[in-house]
């Protein structure tokens, strides 16, 4: 079976040309908000995988106002496409998590940026109210807005581990505020934090695709300097199985399988700087190689997004 563009799966870059007819470039913000498990409010600390640097560009300086960020992103990107509209990317920490007026001052400067169509919103599933939806809708009948929340795992005691200071039933009912008021949702996910197997891997596909996303975005588990996990990783290394670029892309072609097949998966590695990479090291590969195993691995299975999860349903 095939969806767009020749993939087993609903790929991110169609989802995105037949929304907007053109290459559309996300430009990262940062707010400079912090999250309730850092500032003390439920916890201290932080995720302990998180390092903000291993994915903030240069540009992103919560000491530059947003607009700032906006014109030097869009400089740096337009020198290398021909992009003529951009999303406004709040990526980095948890930016819903701030005074609501703050947060509508911030956005709706992003929105009114002239070459700005829409907002990108990364946030925690315990950081957003009524109060914040109602105006996110508000902007979706203007613009495209996409709201994400970092899901991570569907597996409590998980989430506990890695110090994220809420439960997956939270993430749930954050998704059931959010539905159906005209914003695009998503999910994140760290695919191989310690101590799950691969069925329970495999089973947050299931999870996943029981609550209304419409995009998803995947990852590795990968060690990046200044966190706490890099201090775990040294003093106890049992607690870790970090993939081999195979066995990723091998576990990823039956997690895809099981997967509802309208969700559209946005990525499914990310790639931090080399500077600050623990582990795993995959040979320098970059994420168009790991892409193309994947294209390659599902071919070679015959496997394809929802073919389990279909028989599952069926059966």
């Amino acid at each position: 079976m095939q969806f767009n563009n020749n993939k087993r799966y609903n790929d991110y870059s169609s989802f995105i040309k037949k929304q907007f007819s053109e290459r559309v470039q996300k430009v990262s913000l940062d707010t400079g908000f912090t999250c309730p498990n850092r500032d003390g409010s439920k916890g201290v600390g932080g995720c302990t995988y998180c390092n903000n640097n291993s994915f903030n560009p240069y540009y992103c300086k919560p000491s530059k106002t947003i607009t700032q960020q906006l014109d030097e992103g869009i400089a740096f990107f337009a020198k290398k496409y021909k992009t003529q509209q951009y999303l406004a990317y709040f990526q980095a920490y948890t930016n819903t998590y701030a005074d609501i007026n703050l947060v509508k001052e911030l956005y709706n400067e992003a929105i009114n940026h002239p070459q700005v169509i829409g907002l990108v919103i990364g946030t925690r599933p315990d950081c957003i109210n009524e109060d914040l939806i109602d105006f996110l809708s508000d902007l979706a009948k203007d613009n495209f807005i996409s709201l994400e929340f970092g899901v991570e795992s569907t597996l409590d005691r998980t989430l506990e581990s890695i110090n994220r200071c809420h439960t997956f039933e939270e993430t749930k009912a954050a998704y059931e505020m959010s539905k159906g008021r005209g914003m695009q949702l998503g999910a994140h996910m760290i695919i191989g934090l310690p101590g799950e197997s691969k069925e329970e891997l495999l089973n947050h596909a299931r999870e996943i695709s029981k609550l209304p996303i419409h995009t998803l975005k995947l990852h590795h588990l990968q060690v990046v300097k200044h966190t706490k996990m890099a201090l775990q990783l040294k003093e106890t290394p049992e607690m870790f199985e970090l993939f081999s670029a195979e066995a990723y892309v091998d576990l990823i072609t039956e997690f895809v399988a099981l997967l509802r097949p309208d969700i559209i998966i946005e990525r499914f590695i990310s790639e931090s700087p080399a500077h600050l990479l623990i582990a795993p090291q995959w040979d320098g590969m970059k994420n168009f190689e790991i892409v193309a195993k994947i294209d390659k691995k599902l071919i070679e299975k015959d496997l394809w997004q929802g073919k389990n999860y279909q028989a599952e349903v069926l059966a």
